[in-house]
């Protein structure tokens, strides 16, 4: 696609987000109005539009949407062709807001300027093989295995995965890689109950599923019905049937009176670790977002805990950096809870994975 088409559709594209519409989800709308777009044309209507806010604070406000568009490509082009053009003080100033840096863990130079750089990148795409069949799945699509994990693939075809036969089959899932450490964190054994409280379409729940062998249970619950089903459907074309899905809004009162083995709190945080993947919400999001989802994610825990079994574990993982939402959340829960013993903690930064941020913090019953 020529790319003053990409821009003319981006604009479009621009201007229901500025009538409200979150980016990822006016990009989404604005395909599938224009199905006859290939999978290259839409990738490169997406790369101008998420160019533009990756690069905002670089651009020139008086200019109209299509130049400031025109800017954004031609400062990633730049930057992929030589990341030192950009200069870390100016990416410290611009990529990100200035408030970040009050609620990220202490970072040396080297690493605040690989992790901005990081933010700059186009994101790769991750892929989850079914356990053990990663080496076939590379043979069949175009990617490559990490030594993170035994299942995970980076996909650097051009195919649109959704309508592949691997796809169609169950044959993986596409899942970032950090998304698939909280599984591995997390562990569970073939036989046991597990509970994903915060499920939302079930790409964890799948993944806990997976390493369970389809055996034992695993209950997913979330507030929204319609995620819960869409993970039926994702659970019927993996051809797994090891899971119960429970409606709950994260109040005091459980969906079920079961005691698990093990609890994934994967809760809603303000996806700091995301801003490479999803560049508007750096300028969306606000602290008081942070502060009041940190409020939001220690009630979570509070309300799962009398769930767990003897010996029992709980997980809680948020893709955010923000020490409100990460270290004090786990402090604050761990001070609460003695009967509760705090296991080690995972801070995963983006440029260490080329993947999301991720943090993890786990806990067993010992009382």
């Amino acid at each position: 696609m020529p790319e003053q088409s990409a821009i003319s559709h981006a604009t479009r594209v621009l201007a229901a987000v500025d009538h409200g519409v979150r980016a990822d989800l006016a990009l989404r709308d604005h395909i599938a109005q224009n199905r006859h777009l290939s999978p290259p044309e839409k990738r490169t209507i997406a790369r101008a539009v998420f160019a533009y806010f990756r690069w905002q604070q670089w651009l020139d406000a008086r200019q109209s949407p299509p130049q400031r568009l025109a800017a954004a490509l031609k400062l990633q082009a730049g930057f992929e062709t030589d990341e030192k053009s950009i200069k870390p003080e100016a990416l410290a100033a611009r990529a990100v807001p200035a408030w970040l840096w009050d609620e990220l863990p202490p970072l040396d130079a080297p690493g605040k300027a690989a992790f901005l750089r990081q933010l700059q990148r186009e994101p790769v795409l991750w892929l989850r093989a079914r356990p053990g069949t990663a080496a076939t799945l590379a043979k069949s699509l175009t990617s490559s295995p990490t030594d993170r994990t035994s299942d995970a693939l980076r996909y650097t075809g051009a195919l649109d995965l959704y309508r592949t036969e691997q796809f169609r089959d169950g044959a993986f899932e596409i899942q970032d890689l950090a998304s698939q450490l909280v599984g591995l964190a997390c562990a569970p054994q073939p036989g046991e109950t597990w509970w994903d409280a915060c499920a939302g379409e079930g790409g964890k729940t799948l993944h806990l599923a997976d390493l369970m062998a389809n055996k034992g249970l695993v209950w997913a619950s979330d507030r929204h019905t319609g995620r819960l089903t869409n993970l039926q459907r994702r659970f019927a074309r993996a051809k797994l049937f090891n899971y119960r899905a429970a409606p709950w809004d994260g109040s005091a009162k459980l969906p079920t009176k079961t005691k698990f083995d093990g609890i994934l709190v994967d809760a809603p945080c303000s996806g700091t670790g995301t801003w490479q993947r999803n560049p508007q919400a750096r300028w969306t999001t606000t602290p008081d977002d942070v502060r009041e989802l940190a409020a939001t994610q220690l009630a979570l825990l509070t309300h799962v805990a009398s769930s767990l079994k003897p010996h029992g574990r709980l997980i809680y993982a948020v893709c955010t950096l923000t020490l409100s939402e990460t270290t004090a959340v786990a402090a604050a829960f761990t001070a609460a809870h003695p009967e509760l013993e705090p296991q080690p903690v995972q801070t995963i930064w983006p440029h260490e994975l080329n993947a999301n941020g991720m943090f993890i913090a786990a806990w067993k019953r010992i009382k």
